[in-house]
């Protein structure tokens, strides 16, 4: 692989500490306390990037720390379930989280966010260890602008620090976790992207009768042989190979 000096330094300066992490989200234009429906991990703000370990065959894991259930809702979250509590939304509505800290989101790279329903309807007490399925995601918005940075208009995610996603109105009744995810492909031309995950806790009602799918479980649904995880955003625009399963639109 040749890399142009322009391409050097644009992955030289994204991985000066550029991390960052959900801590609340939105409710009709209102920010809610932190941490008060997302789940907080142990990482808090010394959050690091979860990622894959030097095991080309192993699952989502971060290489030194965190093992494969944290690919979830990150580092021990679920330890917080009992005291997170849980946002009741119609299907139909849009669910939003915010990052920490007035920060934007930092690398080029997808959004993705899941659903994944919780046991007897008690989603305090799930550690996200079912199904999960995908309601919305999105990569690169203007193919004809600069993919290696998070600085031109390329990335969807470009200057924003919100993360959104609709609930399909036919998703059944019942509490779920609601994973959201930033992926980092600066480095996956190394099979290094970096995974910002955090959980929100819900009760979907007014909801229907549909059977989300595909479903995938976490740790599982992404491996280090995947497209995106060897994506290469140095070489010029191609197109992005989307992480996890199809969108469910209900």
């Amino acid at each position: 692989m040749k890399l142009s000096s322009f391409s050097v330094a644009a992955l030289v300066a994204q991985g000066v500490s550029a991390h960052y992490w959900f801590d609340t989200n939105i409710v009709n234009g209102a920010v809610q306390p932190d941490y008060k429906y997302v789940r907080e991990s142990s990482r808090g703000k010394k959050y690091n990037p979860i990622k894959f370990s030097s095991n080309p065959a192993a699952d989502l894991r971060d290489s030194s720390t965190i093992d494969g259930p944290d690919s979830r809702c990150n580092q021990n979250a679920f330890a917080s379930a009992g005291r997170t509590e849980v946002l009741t939304v119609n299907a139909g509505d849009e669910i939003r989280v915010r990052l920490a800290a007035n920060s934007k989101f930092q690398h080029p790279g997808p959004s993705l966010v899941y659903l994944s329903r919780a046991p007897n309807d008690n989603v305090k007490a799930y550690d996200g260890s079912g199904d999960w399925f995908k309601i919305f995601h999105e990569g690169i918005c203007n193919k004809n602008a600069d993919i290696s940075t998070i600085n031109s208009n390329a990335w969807c995610s470009n200057g924003k620090n919100q993360l959104a996603a609709k609930i399909p109105k036919n998703t059944p009744n019942g509490e779920y976790l609601a994973r959201f995810e930033h992926i980092g492909v600066h480095r996956s031309h190394v099979n290094q992207p970096e995974h910002y995950v955090s959980c929100l806790q819900i009760k979907v009602v007014n909801g229907g009768s549909g059977k989300p799918s595909p479903t995938v479980k976490f740790p599982g649904a992404y491996k280090a042989r995947d497209g995106y995880a060897n994506y290469n955003i140095y070489n010029g625009y191609r197109d992005f190979p989307m992480p996890g399963p199809a969108v469910w639109s209900g």
